[in-house]
This record gives C-alpha cells, sequence and structure tokens, in this order.
C-alpha cells in the first residue's frame, strides 16, 4: 500500500515539459551544443554556440541515467551556485535565468535537469533525483575543482527535496536557498501532522540536519505550496538567514520582484564574506547557546544534570543498649548483615519489617537480605 501511495504522490510531483524545449548536438570538435526544440525556437533563447562561458554537460548517475547539465561561468565569481528547478521546467526555460544569476549574484552556477526532464534519460522520481543532484555535485568536484565550502545549494518547489538531501551530506556547505519549498511531498496536498513512510521529499525531517545558514524565499499568495510550508523550514533550521516574504508574490513569478534579486545579492555577499574560521567560531558560539539555554529552563525534556551516588545514612538507634537488633558492632542498626535496615526503634520501623528480621536471626541467617 505504502509503495502504491508512494508512486501516486510521484505521479503528482513530476510535470516534465513534454516535448523538451531543448535539445543537445555535438559539433565536430566533440563539444556539446544546445538547440532550441521545433515547438518553441521563435521564443526560447538558445546559448551561443561559440559561448566559452557555458558547458554542456552529460553526467552519469549512480542509478544509470544521463542528466544534461548547464555549467555557466563568471570569471569574477567567488562560489558556485547549484540549481535545483521546479517540477514543470527544463534547462531551456531557465537558461535566461541562470544568466541574470550568473552576473547579479557574480557566480558560477550549475543548472541540470532531473532523470526524464529536457534531455535526460530515465524516469523522474524522488530517488532518481537524489542520484542526480548527487552526481552533479561529484562533477562539480572532480571536473571544476569546488569543494563544500564554495558551494551553495538552490532549491526551487521540489528542488528543494534534493537541494536538503545533499545539504544534510555536506557539514562544511556554505549557504542553503530554499524558493518556495515544500515540507513534504503530502503535506502540499494536505494539513498533517505527521511523516508519513510513504510520502516523498520529507524536508521536514531533513531540515534539522542542515549546518549552513539557510535562506527562505516564498511568496505570501503562493496557492501552489502555502508559505507557511516557507515559515515552518526557515524556523526548524539550526542557522536561518533572514528569511525574504515576498507580498503578493505566487509560485513561478518571485523572480520578478526587485525584492528577490536584491536579498538574493545580500545573501551571496555575505556568504563570500564568511572565512572559515569565522564559520567554526559560529558554530561554537550556537552550540554554547543551545547548552545553556538546554539547562536554564527547569522543565525541558534535555535539561542537563548529574546524579551523585552516595551511601544513605541512617538514624542511629536511640536505645543501643536495650534494642535486641542494635546489638554488636554494628552501630547503624543492622547487626551482622551489612545492609542498611531501619532500626526498630526508628520513626520508619514496621512490624512487618521487625518480624522478619527477627526470623533471620533466629535461623542463623547473618548474610545478605
Amino acid at each position: 500500500m505504502g509503495c502504491l501511495l508512494s508512486h501516486l504522490a510521484a505521479k503528482f510531483a513530476f510535470f516534465p515539459p513534454s516535448p523538451a524545449t531543448y535539445g543537445i548536438k555535438k559539433r565536430e570538435d566533440g563539444k556539446l551544443t544546445v538547440v532550441a526544440s521545433p515547438s518553441t525556437a521563435p521564443s526560447m533563447p538558445v546559448p551561443h554556440p561559440d559561448d566559452n562561458s557555458l558547458d554542456v554537460l552529460v553526467i552519469d548517475t549512480k542509478r544509470g541515467n544521463k542528466i544534461v547539465a548547464f555549467y555557466l561561468r563568471n570569471p569574477y565569481a567567488r562560489l558556485t551556485l547549484l540549481y535545483s528547478h521546479g517540477n514543470a521546467a527544463d534547462l531551456g526555460q531557465l537558461y535566461d535565468l541562470f544568466v541574470q544569476l550568473k552576473v547579479n549574484l557574480r557566480v558560477n552556477l550549475i543548472g541540470y535537469d532531473y532523470s526524464g526532464y529536457g534531455a535526460s534519460t530515465g524516469k523522474p522520481s524522488e530517488s532518481n533525483t537524489y542520484a542526480d543532484i548527487e552526481a552533479v555535485y561529484e562533477c562539480l568536484q572532480t571536473e571544476y575543482g569546488v569543494s563544500q565550502e564554495d558551494l551553495i545549494l538552490y532549491g526551487q518547489s521540489v528542488g528543494s527535496g534534493p537541494t536538503l538531501h545533499l545539504a544534510a551530506k555536506l557539514p562544511r556547505l556554505r549557504g542553503v536557498v530554499l524558493h518556495s519549498a515544500i515540507l513534504s511531498g503530502l503535506r502540499v496536498l494536505c494539513h498533517v501532522k505527521f511523516t508519513f513512510c510513504f510520502d516523498i521529499y520529507k524536508n521536514i525531517d531533513k531540515i534539522r540536519e542542515v549546518k549552513c545558514p539557510v535562506l527562505v524565499i516564498h511568496g505570501t499568495e503562493d496557492d501552489v505550496v502555502n508559505w507557511l510550508h516557507g515559515d515552518a523550514l526557515s524556523k526548524m533550521a539550526r542557522e536561518p538567514y533572514e528569511p525574504l516574504w515576498i507580498k503578493g508574490g505566487g509560485h513561478c513569478n518571485l523572480e520578478l520582484y526587485p525584492d528577490y534579486i536584491r536579498h538574493l545579492c545580500s545573501f551571496i555577499q555575505e556568504m563570500e564574506n564568511i572565512t572559515t574560521k569565522t564559520r567554526l567560531k559560529k558554530i561554537r558560539q550556537n552550540s554554547s547557546l543551545q547548552k545553556r539555554s538546554c539547562c536554564a529552563n527547569p522543565f525541558t525534556s534535555c535539561r542537563c544534570f548529574r546524579i551523585k551516588l552516595c551511601r544513605l545514612k541512617l538514624p542511629k538507634c536511640s536505645k543501643p543498649n536495650s534494642c535486641l537488633e542494635c546489638t554488636g558492632s554494628c552501630s547503624c542498626c543492622c547487626l551482622p548483615c551489612l545492609q542498611w535496615r531501619w532500626c526498630c526503634c526508628g520513626e520508619e520501623s514496621s512490624s512487618k519489617m521487625i518480624k522478619k528480621h527477627e526470623k533471620k536471626l533466629a535461623n542463623g541467617d547473618t548474610g545478605r537480605v
């Protein structure tokens, strides 16, 4: 039943443009170039074949698919942005946006099509998108020498799923941007308080594992993914950056608002200025604050306390010479048994305990009781 529901959830999650808005072909020198799809040729901007700032890549994934990626260079870039797009777009539709982000944010940018999108092979699924982004990250490492310290992950809508999947695995990542992100696939369709096994893209669980600054951008009039998804993700992040709530913004038009690029630029600039030393210091400070807040509240579930074990001290017998059970060398009420017992003369004594002790003495039992 769970597998069936997961399959149905995937059907609702992925809407690759059909036909694809672009194609790729190999030139005589072996370099891949982008060509427009006949159905979209008049309106779709196509990269120039001789554009040396663009690399068209075909990357193999561990699940046997071949995915297409665009790598756009900026000679002044200090950071690289890995962009995971939404569920109803492909690289042909996003190329113009990629160029604008590359220039305005002053970053290198790599965007990719999920399995089954654009010119990528395979079928779209949650597990395939995870394999896709892992393959792109490995390509950045091996082909372009990009380390996680110089990488920012960007996920839009469904793209927040693979983004947080990878971010949770990279402890030294520079930053994360969540654009119209989802808490989980099922939570987009209905309000549920629990995470079910058949749910997809369980971002509500993975956001807590991300150790870098997280910027959340969401439109207040988003009728596809309610802005409360973004609000919850921002509040659950370990290191939230000031979120951006675009008043009147929908699900697919946030890039048209001036605040979008302005706030994103501020985030990128701040990430550029963060050094490894500063990051480590901030992590230690956050850890210290968490410990203090944990111990300060006596009602918190993670309260810190110590347990000290000590030997129990009982009151001495008030009648050491007249009490039958207190004769002998033991000064604390238990004749030869080495086990602490209440004295028959003490305030805590009971007739039942006295009788039990007298029976053991009559039988000559001096061992532990």
